[in-house]
């Protein structure tokens, strides 16, 4: 696809594409039930608050990721005007399930190590590249962007550090299927600087910055300096999750995503532009976070939306203004 029709194209330097996997990947793996109401409240206020690529839903079995077992209903009771909203798709049949519902972009995903890869699609690297080889060839008949991801591209919880030549060789693969954009993930939060130039500096190489996006988790608290690091090489394209909702069920302590709030804010200080209101984000994750407070078992990871949410308190307490807003914090 031509750089001008590309949604993640690199217009000007100074401008950061978000890519928001909160209502998914966010969610897919928490144990407490979302409800599609409270799923749709949190997709609008993304929204709201400046967003313009926002994951929502999976065409998965039902039975393995019961959490998205309601992704038709979202798509077709939410409202997705003027953004772009994505949707997970495992093979041909979650494809056309997503078309009878009108999806105009999909992800596909796969894995640097093949143990990943069998346990998380059931299928090796090999064969989840010959699926998505159709899968993409339909797709774009139909004129549906197709994105794709390459998880454990730094660490596997079953095999260990990866090679980055070895992650390289599946990224390749994936993105001469024809992907608009590759999202590397780093799925267990084991990545320092380092690890990221020798992945992210060939992969800009061979993608450009229109094609490579970094999926990063914040396990080992490196989420933000990684991010920091694929900056410096070109990287225009992060994914991450309010809140910093998220984690793996192979990686033990895994505490999620890297949040959003705390993206936005360190691209907020360094001048760097992403359409993102911060303050009204934050008053969506804080709204979702006490609707199902307690659910978790644990507190949101976003250290940001803590200090927020904490300074919110204070001035609540104070009597002075209100606690929606902030000001001076967005930056």
């Amino acid at each position: 696809m031509s750089a001008a029709k590309n949604p993640f194209a690199v217009k000007n330097d100074s401008f950061v594409h978000v890519f928001e996997v909160g209502a998914r990947d966010g969610l897919q793996n928490e144990k407490v039930e979302i409800s599609l109401e409270q799923k749709l409240m949190l997709i609008a206020g993304l929204k709201a608050a400046g967003l313009k690529h926002l994951e929502v839903g999976a065409f998965v079995r039902a039975d393995r990721v019961p959490q998205m077992a309601d992704s038709e209903e979202v798509f077709r009771r939410a409202d997705l005007k003027g953004v772009h909203a994505w949707s997970l798709v495992p093979n041909r049949k979650g494809l056309e399930r997503a078309i009878e519902v009108g999806v105009k972009n999909i992800a596909i995903f796969t894995a640097a190590t093949e143990s990943f890869a069998q346990r998380n699609i059931r299928m090796s690297i090999p064969q989840s590249l010959s699926e998505f080889k159709e899968v993409v060839a339909v797709a774009r008949k139909k004129k549906i962007l197709v994105r794709g991801y390459v998880s454990t591209a730094f660490g596997c919880p079953f095999e260990g550090k990866v090679a980055p030549k070895k992650a390289l060789k599946v990224v390749e693969s994936l993105w001469r299927l024809g992907v608009e954009q590759v999202s590397i993930g780093d799925t267990i939060g084991v990545a320092t600087p380092e690890g990221i130039e020798a992945v992210f500096k060939p992969a800009l190489k061979m993608m450009k910055k229109a094609g490579t996006a970094a999926h990063l988790h914040d396990t080992r608290g490196t989420a933000l300096a990684n991010a920091l690091r694929a900056m410096d090489l070109g990287v225009r394209t992060f994914d991450s999750s309010a809140g910093g909702l998220g984690g793996c069920p192979f990686a033990p302590g895994a505490t999620g995503n890297l949040a959003t709030e705390d993206l936005i804010y360190l691209l907020n200080g360094m001048g760097m532009k992403t359409g993102v209101n911060l303050d009204r984000l934050c008053e969506i994750s804080l709204k979702f976070s006490r609707q199902i407070a307690g659910g978790l078992g644990r507190p949101l990871g976003s250290r940001y939306l803590a200090a927020y949410a904490a300074k919110c308190a204070d001035i609540a307490a104070s009597g002075v203004g209100e606690s929606g807003s902030v000001a001076g914090e967005s930056g």
